[in-house]
């Protein structure tokens, strides 16, 4: 005699995701025994010096896995730029009948008739406490503004951008010595973590029930654009050791010293320059602890540095093949001497 399935598995779950913080997830819901019947990730991108194609964390897991089928559409709105792909990723998804999907940064839009699809609707991960950091790069964001806390929101998706009811919120701090990449790899355990409670209560017969997000205190996340990159050294030595932390490990933050663009990962605000009236850009020290530049308001401390072409190392090492004497003149702000 056969036994009877357990209420994870009875429970099917289709997964549209793409980088590794969707990994992450993904593999939390596979070991929670889950039946994963449909996996959604973005096309291939040429990656690497070579620019070969490159499948997502996500595509590659679920091939290791044999999870599946993997979808790879390049949208889903059969009316869009891509109506052909659209159609047949659509048609799948009905034809396999999922009774939930699971979503994290999957990065294409959701249609009403994809979100209709699952009897038991659409659930997204989302990095932030919304309506806080709505968007793509909530954790960069919330960095860069200098938040205290962030966490996880998981939500009933609409057709809004991250609009829809909060079914549970997880709060994490931010340390002063966060970097996107740390915050990344805590919100994305948490993430796979309370998705896979979710789908439990979901599997057991208790539902989901949403809260609508206030109108109150609503803010976007916008893309991180490689033109972001350089410090604005007119500006607070507290905002670019924010931004530095933000854009670590992606653009990484840099400053310009003659044609030389340098990589800053690491860096401390200095509460006062006030015995160092030099303009800002302007190197005070550059030694073993660091170098020290002037800001519109106090001055930034850089302790790890990377030359074009060069390794991520500590300052002592990095002025060592590149020294900074005191009076270098940094680019304040994207090549503005």
């Amino acid at each position: 005699m056969s036994q009877a399935a357990s209420p994870s598995q009875a429970l099917r779950v289709a997964f549209a995701g793409t980088p590794e913080f969707a990994r992450v997830a993904l593999e939390a819901i596979h070991a929670a025994g889950f039946p994963v019947v449909a996996v959604l990730s973005q096309p291939d991108r040429p990656a690497g010096r070579g620019l070969q194609l490159q499948a997502s964390p996500v595509k590659q897991y679920a091939l290791e896995q044999g999870l599946g089928p993997v979808l790879q559409p390049r949208s889903l709105r059969r009316n869009g730029k891509y109506p052909e792909e659209a159609g047949a990723a659509v048609d799948a998804l009905a034809q396999i009948a999922p009774d939930v999907m699971v979503v994290a940064a999957y990065g294409l839009i959701l249609p009403a008739e994809v979100l209709a699809l699952p009897r038991y609707g659409c659930l997204n991960i989302h990095a932030s406490l919304l309506p806080r950091w709505r968007g793509a790069a909530p954790i960069h964001r919330a960095i860069e503004a200098g938040d205290a806390q962030t966490g996880i929101t998981l939500m009933q998706m609409d057709e809004g951008l991250d609009t829809g009811a909060m079914i549970q919120g997880e709060t994490v701090p931010i340390g002063p010595g966060d970097t996107t990449g740390t915050l990344h790899d805590a919100l994305a355990a948490l993430g796979g973590r309370m998705v896979v409670e979710a789908l439990r209560r979901l599997a057991a017969g208790q539902p989901l029930t949403g809260t609508p997000q206030p109108a109150e205190g609503v803010t976007y996340a916008e893309k991180i654009a490689k033109e972001e990159a350089p410090l604005d050294l007119r500006r607070p030595a507290a905002a670019l050791a924010a931004q530095v932390r933000a854009f670590n490990p992606f653009p990484g933050a840099t400053v310009q010293v003659g044609e030389t663009v340098i990589k800053c990962w690491q860096a401390q605000p200095l509460a006062s320059t006030a015995s160092h009236p030099q303009a800002p850009g302007t190197v005070l020290a550059a030694d073993a602890d660091g170098v020290v530049i002037a800001c519109g308001e106090g001055a930034l401390r850089v302790t790890e540095l990377q030359k074009p072409g060069g390794r991520r190392v500590p300052a002592q090492q990095f002025l060592q093949s590149m020294p900074l004497p005191p009076g270098t003149r940094c680019a304040v702000a994207g090549g503005t001497a």
